[in-house]
C-alpha cells in the first residue's frame, strides 16, 4: 500500500478526488485551501492501482506548475483490508510504479566520484580474492561492485524510450569496465607471484552454462526491482557475472597472457549481453512502458532495436564459444 499526496490548485481538487474514487481508493482526505490557493489531497492506494492513478493524475496536472505529486510508502494501515482484496493485490505482478523504478535505477547509473571509487575498491578486492583463491574475498568484492546499475538502467531506458538515460548508462557502464580492467592490468603487471589460482583460471573460459547463469541473473535482478523485493542478493548474483571476469581480463592483460585474456573477455561479453537481454525481456513482460502515446511509439522502436541487437550479438558469441571449445578440445 502507498499514500499518493497531490498538491494542486483548488480548481483541480474535484477531478483529483474523482480519480481516487473511480479507482476504489480505501480512503481519501482533503486539506483546507491554503493562502496560495492550493489544497492537499491524500489517498491510500493499493499496489495494482498505483500506476493507473499516477498516469491519470499526470494527465491532468502535467502542465500545471503549481502542482506536485508525492508517493509515500505505507507500511501498515488498520483496520486490515478484506482477504479478497489482498488476494487480488498478490496477483498483480508489478507492484513498483514506472516512476519509482526510474528513481531507483537512474541514480545507480550516474558516473560520479562515488561510482568510480566503488569500482576501484571492488576491483582491488576482487583481484586479491582471485589471485589468492579466496572465495570469501571475492564475495566481498561482489557486494560493493556497482556494475549492476548501468546495465539495468540501459534496459529501462529502452523500455521508456529515454535517450538521455540510455546514453548516460552506456557511458557509465563503459567507463566502469575500462577503469576496472585498467586497474587490474596494472596489478597484473606489478604482481610478483604467479596468476594460476583455481578461481582465476575458472574465469578464463566460458561455456553455455555461463550463458544460462547470466540470463537468470539479469532476469532475477529486474524481477526483484519490479516486485519491490529486496535486491541485495540479486545485486550480488549479477556482480558474479560482471566483476570477476573483468578483473580476470585485466590481470591477464597486464601479465601478457593474451589467450587467457581473450577467454575472460568472451565471458565478460557474454554476461553483459545476457544480463541486458534478460533484463529487457522481463521489463517487457511486466508491461513497463511510457505514459503517453508518442513516448510509447518511441519506446517500441528502441525496444525492437535493442532486443534484435542483443539477440544477434548473443548468437555470435555462442557461435564463438562453440568454435573455441572445439579448438581447445581437439585431441
Amino acid at each position: 500500500m502507498k499514500i499518493i499526496e497531490v498538491i494542486a490548485d483548488s480548481g483541480h481538487i474535484d477531478t483529483v478526488t474523482s480519480i481516487a474514487e473511480k479507482n476504489d481508493c480505501p480512503d481519501i482526505w482533503t486539506s483546507p485551501q491554503g493562502e496560495d490557493g492550493r489544497q492537499v489531497v491524500r489517498m491510500i492506494v493499493s499496489p495494482e492501482k498505483t500506476q493507473d492513478i499516477l498516469d491519470a493524475l499526470q494527465g491532468i496536472l502535467g502542465t500545471s506548475e503549481n502542482s506536485r505529486i508525492n508517493i509515500i510508502p505505507l507500511e501498515v494501515t488498520l483496520p486490515r483490508q478484506p482477504e479478497e482484496k489482498e488476494e487480488a493485490q498478490e496477483k498483480k505482478s508489478t507492484t513498483t510504479t514506472r516512476e519509482e523504478l526510474y528513481n531507483n535505477i537512474e541514480k545507480d547509473s550516474r558516473l560520479d566520484g562515488n561510482f568510480l571509487l566503488l569500482v576501484f575498491l571492488s576491483t582491488i578486492v576482487a583481484a586479491i580474492g582471485l589471485i589468492e583463491d579466496n572465495v570469501a574475498i571475492i564475495i566481498g568484492a561482489m557486494v560493493i561492485a556497482p556494475l549492476l546499475g548501468p546495465n539495468i538502467a540501459l534496459a529501462l531506458a529502452t523500455a521508456l524510450g529515454d535517450t538521455e538515460l540510455m546514453w548516460k548508462s552506456l557511458q557509465t557502464n563503459l567507463v566502469g569496465l575500462i577503469f576496472a580492467i585498467s586497474v587490474t592490468a596494472l596489478i597484473g603487471l606489478l604482481w610478483p607471484g604467479e596468476l594460476d589460482s583455481r578461481e582465476l583460471m575458472s574465469r578464463t573460459d566460458v561455456g553455455l552454462d555461463g550463458v544460462v547463469l547470466a540470463l537468470a541473473s539479469g532476469a532475477a535482478a529486474v524481477l526483484s526491482l519490479t516486485t519491490g523485493l529486496p535486491s541485495v542478493l540479486v545485486g550480488v548474483m549479477v556482480a558474479v557475472a560482471l566483476l570477476p571476469p573483468a578483473t580476470t581480463m585485466g590481470l591477464m592483460l597486464g601479465r601478457g597472457y593474451f589467450d587467457l585474456m581473450a577467454g575472460a573477455g568472451l565471458l565478460l561479453a557474454v554476461n553483459i549481453v545476457c544480463v541486458n537481454l534478460s533484463a529487457k525481456l522481463v521489463l517487457l513482460a511486466k508491461g513497463v512502458r511510457p505514459r503517453t502515446w508518442l513516448e510509447k511509439r518511441k519506446a517500441r522502436q528502441s525496444t525492437t532495436t535493442y532486443i534484435v541487437f542483443w539477440v544477434i550479438t548473443l548468437a555470435i558469441l555462442i557461435t564463438v564459444i562453440i568454435i573455441r571449445g572445439d579448438i581447445l578440445f581437439i585431441p
